[in-house]
């Protein structure tokens, strides 16, 4: 396959609009996924070290791309703010390349769904697009370590729920989730018997839910249940008065990174 860095544009010279974007932000429009038949720009943030080093790094696949990085695309003008996180990590000597993955709106549900029976479920075309399209692409265009130990999967709410389902249905890609918020009362909660139904998958989990949103304390008990250790495979969090929303993910995201990206 031809190379597409070439391709690739700075955000900060590619964004019409005024931007939040802090540290190096690249863009590649128009991504064609043949598993789904559509085209969404793709978002790669890199680490501060990455033009000074030559080693690779881990790669973190996050969905709702568009509410990563930039108020300015961020739902209700609010963003995760992965990037200034990520800056401010690289000064503990956690760097990671990261992929945003923007949802195609409408469709939204349907990508992060897994379980055909419920909004006819393309989840796992979505997780193809992401293993046989986007990673090979990523892998070829940047230094990364393309190893499952240093790949993973971050999102909220729909986009924890592909996250976790990721995990344990691609296996041999994904090493590490990131599951926030987790919408897991799609499909009359479907999720808790496939998750206890998998086999046991090597890796490290993060589970959180904030006080006032739906809990993910059952998903957690059936994790420990299945062998993930608490504090060393798996972490929970539950954050007091945490809402359902962008500035709660921003807040929970540097130790939830921590703990992913610790050895």
């Amino acid at each position: 396959m031809e190379s597409t860095m070439t391709r690739w544009r700075d955000y900060q010279a590619y964004t019409p609009h005024p931007h939040t974007v802090v540290g190096t932000l690249k863009v590649l429009p128009d991504v064609w996924s043949p598993q789904l038949n559509n085209h969404r720009d793709i978002l790669v943030y890199l680490p501060p070290s990455y033009d000074a080093t030559v080693k690779p790094y881990p790669v973190i696949y996050m969905h709702d791309g568009q509410n990563l990085f930039d108020r300015a695309t961020g739902f209700a003008g609010q963003e995760w703010e992965v990037d200034e996180t990520m800056e401010t990590l690289s000064r503990e000597g956690l760097e990671a390349i990261v992929v945003g993955i923007p949802h195609m709106g409408a469709t939204r549900v349907q990508e992060y769904n897994s379980f055909a029976n419920f909004r006819d479920g393309q989840g796992e075309h979505y997780l193809d697009f992401l293993t046989d399209t986007l990673k090979p692409m990523i892998d070829r265009d940047f230094r990364t370590n393309p190893s499952r130990e240093h790949t993973g999967l971050i999102g909220s709410s729909m986009g924890g729920l592909i996250s976790l389902y990721g995990f344990f249905h691609r296996a041999p890609v994904f090493g590490f989730a990131g599951v926030m918020s987790p919408a897991f009362w799609i499909a009359g909660g479907a999720i808790y018997d496939d998750v206890k139904a998998s086999t046991f998958v090597q890796g490290k989990i993060y589970l959180d839910n904030g006080t006032r949103e739906s809990s993910a304390r059952k998903m957690n008990a059936i994790l420990t249940e299945k062998g993930y250790a608490p504090n060393r495979d798996l972490l929970y969090v539950i954050e007091p008065e945490g809402e359902h929303h962008e500035p709660a993910w921003a807040r929970r995201l540097p130790n939830a990174l921590r703990f992913l990206l610790r050895g």
